[in-house]
């Protein structure tokens, strides 16, 4: 541990990886913390949210297309090509009252001059029978990664916020019908969210309903069991894909405390830029971004944080 690291990155993802490329591509021989194997924490899978991720069509440069893990294989295999130095694990403590950052993984510690922090976010799921066996298979948190594959067909939005609101509408440009499940008989979105949803002749409501379990087959998704949570009364309703929508989760227990977040739990940066509270730590992708979430804008937030942390050393005279 007396080795003293120009950059380490803590998360990979796209953002993460992109970092590194950056990094290591300006000579600061980057260090990354990928996160630990699904089965010791399945939140924080090396390669992110892309991993559980069958086709991604939206990337540029891929016009075929390209799966998720294929994708970030793509990432890692390219920041380890210019020297990034990857440890398949989770960190578990970072000192930010010391410098340089004293840095302790579940097996490896190092020191930090400087900080990017690449921890993702992820998606809140229902806990239905069925929703596992089916994700990526017409179950799906992202309405925008995955609307496409949907064309003129029926779908189901859970959900009663603005996210449920968003994905519902975006989804009626290419679906023949968005079925709204909400458990209560109100919307928690927002006024103007709630009338645009409202008022869209594609979209019906079924209030006081929560998804009991999703069908499906070899193809996949088929319908949903509905239960009402008044009446405990169940009804089926046909549909190719479910698009949970209840929010995402930003993976940044480890700096409660330490780093400043939004009151919706996410790490807050100066605007313009990737700089944290904390001079020389940094944040990208989706970890610091609750709007966008896309794979091509945390690799450019990516892309940024190496850029600030190579300046921010040197300005400090530290390279």
């Amino acid at each position: 541990m007396s080795e003293v690291n120009k950059v380490v990155i803590v998360g990979s993802g796209p953002a993460g990886y992109t970092a590194a490329i950056y990094a290591a591509r300006a000579n600061l021989k980057p260090v990354i913390f990928a996160g630990g194997p699904a089965e010791s924490d399945p939140q924080r899978v090396p390669g992110g949210q892309l991993m559980i991720t069958n086709d991604v069509e939206n990337y540029p440069g891929f016009p075929e297309s390209v799966t998720g893990p294929d994708l970030m294989e793509r990432f890692q295999k390219q920041a380890e090509r210019f020297g990034t130095v990857i440890h398949m694990e989770n960190v578990v403590d970072i000192d930010f009252s010391k410098r340089p950052f004293p840095i302790k993984g579940e097996s490896k510690s190092a020191l930090a001059q400087t900080l990017i922090v690449a921890t993702g976010a992820s998606a809140k799921w229902l806990g239905a029978k069925g929703e596992g066996e089916f994700k990526n298979k017409g179950v799906s948190a992202c309405a925008t990664c995955d609307g496409f594959f949907f064309r003129d067909q029926d779908v189901i939005v859970v959900g009663g916020g603005d996210t449920a609101m968003e994905e519902a509408t975006y989804l009626t440009k290419m679906v023949r019908s968005v079925t709204l499940v909400h458990r209560r008989d109100s919307l928690r979105a927002s006024k103007i969210m709630q009338e645009r949803a409202l008022k869209n002749p594609k979209i019906r409501f079924i209030w006081d309903s929560a998804v009991e379990e999703i069908k499906g087959n070899e193809k996949g998704v088929t319908g949903a069991v509905l239960k009402n949570v008044k009446t405990q009364a169940l009804q089926h309703i046909e549909a190719t894909g479910l698009f949970v929508a209840i929010g995402h989760v930003p993976n940044t227990e480890l700096f409660k405390g330490k780093l400043e977040l939004h009151d919706n739990g996410y790490l807050k940066v100066k605007p313009g830029s990737t700089k944290t509270n904390i001079e020389g730590v940094f944040a990208c992708g989706d970890v610091a971004d609750h709007y966008y979430r896309q794979a091509v804008t945390a690799a450019g937030t990516g892309c940024m944080a190496a850029i600030d942390a190579e300046r921010w050393m040197t300005e400090q005279g530290v390279v």
